[in-house]
Order: C-alpha cells, then structure tokens, then sequence
C-alpha cells in the first residue's frame, strides 16, 4: 500500500511536470502562429487540428460515455478548451507571453472559490494558504513585468476570463467523469467543437490563401505542434492529473508554467530581472503547500 501511495504521488508530479513544460511553450507557439493567422483562426486551427488527430479515438471510445453525460462533454469542452482558445489566442495580440503565462495562475484561486461555493469542495487551511503564497509569487513576477503590459491591460482580460471557464471545467471533470478515463474524456470533448471550428475555417475565412505563402506555412506548423502537443497530448495528461490528484493540486500547474514561458520569452529577446528568482521560489513553495496531505474529495 505504502509503495502504491509513493508511485501515485511520483506520477502526480511527472505529470505535473510534463504539463508544465508543454503549456509553458504554448505561448510562444501562439504567438509565432500569429505571425501569419489571425487570432480567431489561430484558435479554430488549434481545436480542428486537434479534433482530426483525437478523432479515431472518439470514434472507438464513444459508447463508454453514458448518453445523460454527452451534454456535460459538450460543455466540458466548450469550457475547458473551446472559448479558451480564442481568448489566448486573442490576448497574445497585445502581451508579451511570459505575461500571459503570469496572469493564467489565478487558476488555482479561481479553483477553489469555484469548487467551494458550487461543487462542495473542502480542503485544509495550509493548502489555501498555499494557493495564496503561489499567487502572490505570480503577482510579484506580474509587478515585475508590469512595464510591458500597462500599454494592454485589456487584453489581459481575456487571460483572466480563459482561466475562470478552465476552473470551472476542472471541477466539472473532477465531480462527473470520475468513472470515465481522460484519452475517452479529451477524446469526445473535441467532437462537436473541432466539426464546427473546421466549418468556420474554409467557409468563413481566408486560411487557404494565408496558408498559400511561406509565412502561413511556418505559422501552421507552429499551431500544429500547439495542437498536438499542447492541446490533445497535454489535455489527456491534464484529466488524468485531474482524476488522480485535488483540483488545487491540478490547477496549481498554472502557478509554475510562469516560469517556462519566462524562459521563452527570454530566449526571443523579452528581459529577464533579478527579482524573477525570489518571486519563483515563492511559486514553487505554494505549489508545495497546495499539495502537502491533500483531502481527496
């Protein structure tokens, strides 16, 4: 039982790892695909590469999900992955990256006021405090930073609200899908939305003509390595961290990815300051908190 227990907690962090790394690089893959998209293409283009690559596997999985729970997959996914791609897409328009991946950790806080009042989450008092330590970490890098965001403060907005709807879908994952395993979850979610966004994409704008040119294509490339890696691949990795761990635990992956944008940043030429350092140990101490002796829910 004791060496189960320290192999659960040892994938919980590889994972945790794994997700951080990937959707850290997201943001600089977005904006490399803004280069030659729009961002409403972007999004589109994300969610329907995304649809094709996990389509066989929906195809082969559908019957494992009860017909009651198909509209709750529909909004799971409007949630979690839909709406949230647009608007990180859209934000990308007017932040640096490292910001972006600075203002997406409010997803933990998010996390927990959302399960609290609407899901009857509980948790311990050392893991609230955690959430508020690694918040204040990303705050300190935000202050940091600010000088690169005060010009675009609307676009942050749309950080803001992607990650409000990803908390929501964590908690929806976490209550209702408990006896559904994350490929058929990740898999089915994209069905109804990847059909819908590849209508949008070849009737509604010009993404065969921008494709048409060299730019286009590099710009595809990089939306295609975002989709595979960072949408499908991440996204079942995501639902299995979600199944696995608390929602806190899930969400506080945000607290970290911070830290991977600011190094992609760096190495496109945005700055990086010595006070980067103090603020990261504070994330990381949070994420620590977070997951010290869990109450599984």
């Amino acid at each position: 039982m004791e060496k189960r227990i320290i192999n659960t907690t040892l994938m919980k962090w590889v994972l945790l790892i794994i997700l951080v790394l990937t959707w850290g690089s997201s943001y600089i893959l977005m904006k490399r695909g803004l280069e030659g998209y729009t961002a409403m293409q972007v999004g589109a283009l994300r969610i329907s590469i995304t649809f094709f690559v996990l389509l066989p596997l929906a195809i082969r999985r559908i019957k494992r999900v009860p017909a009651k729970k198909y509209w709750i997959l529909i909004i799971s996914g409007i949630l979690g992955n839909g709406i949230p791609a647009f608007l990180f897409a859209q934000s990308e328009k007017g932040i640096d990256s490292e910001i972006a991946g600075i203002l997406n950790t409010v997803a933990p806080l998010f996390t927990l006021i959302i399960g609290a009042i609407f899901f009857s989450f509980h948790t311990k008092w050392y893991n609230i405090v955690g959430v508020f330590v690694g918040l204040a970490g990303a705050i300190g890098l935000l202050s940091i930073g600010i000088k690169g965001f005060n010009s675009n403060l609307s676009y942050g907005i749309y950080v803001i609200i992607a990650t409000l709807l990803y908390s929501i879908n964590i908690n929806i994952v976490k209550k209702y899908f408990k006896d559904i395993d994350a490929v058929t979850i990740t898999a089915l979610v994209f069905v109804v939305m990847g059909f819908l966004t590849s209508i949008y994409l070849f009737a509604c704008t010009d993404f065969i003509s921008r494709t048409g040119n060299m730019i286009g294509l590099k710009s595809l490339g990089y939306i295609a390595i975002l989709a595979v890696m960072g949408t499908a691949v991440a996204g079942i990795l995501y639902n299995q961290l979600i199944k696995m761990a608390s929602i806190l635990f899930a969400s506080s992956v945000t607290y970290i990815i911070p830290v991977v944008a600011i190094m992609w940043g760096i190495l496109d030429g945005e700055p990086f300051y010595n006070g980067y350092y103090f603020w990261i140990a504070l994330i990381f101490t949070g994420v620590f908190l977070v997951n010290k002796e869990i109450k599984k829910t």
